[in-house]
């Protein structure tokens, strides 16, 4: 029987249309679902859109349109982005759904209640809309929220609810300790740890309808509150696969085997996020993948600084697959990576064009020249340990697309040495059907990463025939 991997990746805020930081962690989570399709287990990848927050009012509000309109908007352009970058993804839940969101929502708020862990207070604190949370002073820099230098912090008073954070403290820390909650890398663990060290603090869980904008969902048995976003939005990871419309559906796939987020958003999924489950009689997910950011020439990535880079134009101009080989390669998955155009440029010209590329046109012309007949192709990779199937265990997508690298200057290196333009007949014969099945394997590997790269050299070695591509798979960029 196959094994299930349910993974997701993080609900991003749809008050703006997607940036590159969001198409690295769209791809990262597509290479893990179709690397888990190939070892034959029952994958399923889900995201979705965070509809009900603060920023998505105030982001319609500029725009002199709804909040709906807003959301519908921009939830297309991340649909976009999705079919643009060839990403599998199975579910979009959206936060806005009254039939497959609201009734799971609810129902988690109601499952915590029971717990006790959910009352009523009066609170004063200074609110960072740019995260959706309130922030201690001692998080703070300078008097800035880390994460958004650029946004004044509010003084917000008002009566809302909390949830009992506090109570869950000990069993969190033996959990993440223990990796029963495993958290990638290292040192987001080490980073988690040391805030649940400090003491954690019960957290506000709805807000005022008034402070909302009435916008998002109504806490039950009480309209003067709307549920808070983060509340809200991480719940999409049950309500997608039916929680409380779906039981079978939910039961057959959480809880998920991976989350995958960015490093701001850690302490959401590593504390607040297992306390919630655990106050709800909910099994916690498996583990935790937190990737870093994507700078532009050095500087973060901002809409506030103005240099976001929209990743649906780098595919217009040089392909799906040279965007996804520059941000897989090129971004470390558990660290923070540059993006500059004339390093993409570098990379493409040298890994793509003059590599993979160069190396299927001038074997496929050899192959075609010979007139030999080629086995069908039944190499599957990842099927038995290997390097890059290490590295892709491990996460470590950069050092895996490396490998196969090695593996096309290898093969390139062969043909220099084996001369196959200076054999014919059967000494040709038996020097190409050595090389067709390292550039069938190499196709194979690139599957995850790659795929309709590795489609196409699949198709162009599939025999018994082989011809070669009229147009280079990468043409060179001047």
């Amino acid at each position: 029987m196959a094994k299930k991997f349910y993974l997701t990746v993080a609900i991003p805020y749809v008050n703006a249309a997607p940036h590159l930081g969001h198409a690295l962690e769209f791809l990262q989570g597509d290479v893990i679902a179709r690397y888990h399709r190939l070892l034959g287990d029952n994958t399923l990848y889900l995201s979705g859109s965070d509809e009900n927050s603060l920023k998505n009012v105030q982001a319609a509000k500029k725009q002199n349109i709804s909040t709906q309109q807003l959301c519908e908007q921009n939830t297309q352009a991340f649909k976009k982005l999705l079919k643009k970058l060839n990403i599998s993804i199975d579910i979009w839940q959206r936060g806005s759904s009254q039939t497959k969101h609201w009734p799971g929502i609810r129902e988690l708020w109601q499952c915590c209640q029971k717990s006790g862990d959910i009352y009523k207070k009066k609170y004063q604190g200074l609110y960072c809309i740019g995260c959706e949370e309130f922030k201690r002073e001692k998080d703070l820099v300078n008097g800035r929220c880390p994460e958004h230098p650029h946004k004044k912090l509010e003084v917000v008073e008002e009566e809302n609810y909390f949830f009992r954070l506090s109570k869950y403290e000990k069993q969190l820390l033996q959990l993440i300790k223990s990796d029963k909650l495993q958290i990638i890398p290292q040192k987001r663990k080490n980073e988690t740890l040391g805030f649940i060290k400090q003491g954690l603090e019960d957290f506000s869980i709805s807000r005022s309808v008034e402070r909302a904008h009435g916008w998002g969902i109504p806490v039950p048995d009480d309209d003067s509150q709307i549920i808070y976003v983060w509340y809200d939005a991480l719940a999409e990871y049950i309500t997608g696969i039916g929680w409380n419309w779906g039981l079978k559906k939910f039961h057959q796939w959480w809880p998920a085997e991976l989350h995958i987020i960015g490093k701001g958003i850690n302490r959401f999924h590593t504390i607040y996020w297992p306390a919630m489950l655990m106050s709800a009689g909910l099994a916690l997910p498996k583990s935790v993948l937190i990737h870093g950011y994507i700078t532009v020439d050095g500087r973060k990535m901002g809409k506030s600084i103005g240099n976001v880079v929209d990743p649906l134009e780098l595919v217009k101009k040089y392909g799906t697959d040279a965007v996804r080989y520059y941000l897989l390669k090129e971004i470390p998955t558990t660290d923070d990576g540059d993006f500059t155009e004339k390093r993409f440029k570098e990379l493409y010209n040298a890994d793509l064009a003059n590599g993979i590329g160069n190396l299927v046109q001038r074997l496929a012309r050899l192959c075609q020249n010979s007139g030999a007949n080629f086995p069908k192709n039944k190499l599957q990779a990842y099927q038995k340990p290997g390097q890059t199937k290490k590295f892709i265990d491990n996460y470590r997508f950069n050092e895996a697309l490396a490998h196969i690298w090695t593996y096309i200057k290898s093969l390139d290196k062969k043909i220099d040495q084996t001369k196959p333009w200076e054999k014919s007949g059967q000494d040709l014969g038996k020097i190409l059907s050595l090389l067709v099945p390292e550039i069938q394997q190499i196709g194979s590997y690139l599957t995850p990463f790659l795929p309709e790269t590795s489609q196409k050299i699949q198709k162009i070695f599939a025999g018994p025939k082989i011809r070669a591509p009229k147009k280079p798979l990468f043409p060179r960029l001047k």
